[in-house]
């Protein structure tokens, strides 16, 4: 099994690099996602979250309002962890099944958007970053996910630098051309995942 760990800041195109190695055969664990799933309504992870942070957090139809918790930890390192404390080891518990349900030979792509704000790079065989340059972040997310400019570039203020991402790197795939661009090196590192883990041999 080939532990990858697959990194990239906002709007630098990590999930399509995702999706495209979850079509070559890569099982994905989607980090961000089972965050989610941990706090759906009826879990034991979103009853612990509204005992710590009362039930102004639920939306009206008992799900766990993401906004109204940002407020809340965003400008608060104690809340922050004290959410924290509750969703990790659900996720990480999460995370393990899924990887022990994993066949033997996998490549198994860790999707972590803060691998490296967190210091988990040790945790993979080898660290994939998604690079873009920051004005091309901010486009996209100004004219994919209709942000403002300000929005967009306090987004990536608040995520490790660039410079950071990259030398936690054991491979950079650049994403600051097309989607066809992308789709070519997303093969290309495909192909090299294959070889490190020894599922084809170069002559």
């Amino acid at each position: 099994m080939l532990k990858v760990g697959l990194t990239g800041g906002i709007g630098s195109g990590k999930s399509e690099v995702s999706a495209r190695l979850a079509a070559h055969g890569a099982v994905v664990i989607d980090a961000d996602r089972i965050a989610r799933e941990v706090v759906e309504p009826g879990t034991p992870g979103l009853a612990a979250v509204v005992a710590e942070f009362g039930e102004g957090v639920l939306l009206p139809d008992g799900g766990m309002d993401r906004e109204k918790v940002g407020e809340i930890v965003f400008a608060d390192p104690d809340r922050l962890a004290a959410l924290n404390a509750i969703v990790h080891p659900l996720v990480g518990e999460r995370m393990q099944e899924l990887m022990d349900a994993a066949p033997d030979d996998a490549i198994v792509v860790y999707d972590v958007p803060l691998l490296v704000e967190n210091d988990l790079a040790a945790l993979y065989d080898v660290v994939v970053v998604v690079d873009a340059p920051v004005e091309t972040q901010v486009a996209r997310l100004t004219g994919r996910r209709g942000m403002t400019e300000d929005a967009a570039r306090a987004r990536i203020a608040a995520q490790a630098t660039r410079e950071r991402r990259r030398a936690a790197a054991d491979l950079v795939l650049d994403n600051s051309g097309s989607l066809a661009d992308l789709r070519a090196a997303v093969d290309a590192l495909w192909t090299d995942l294959r070889r490190r883990a020894g599922q084809i041999t170069t002559t």
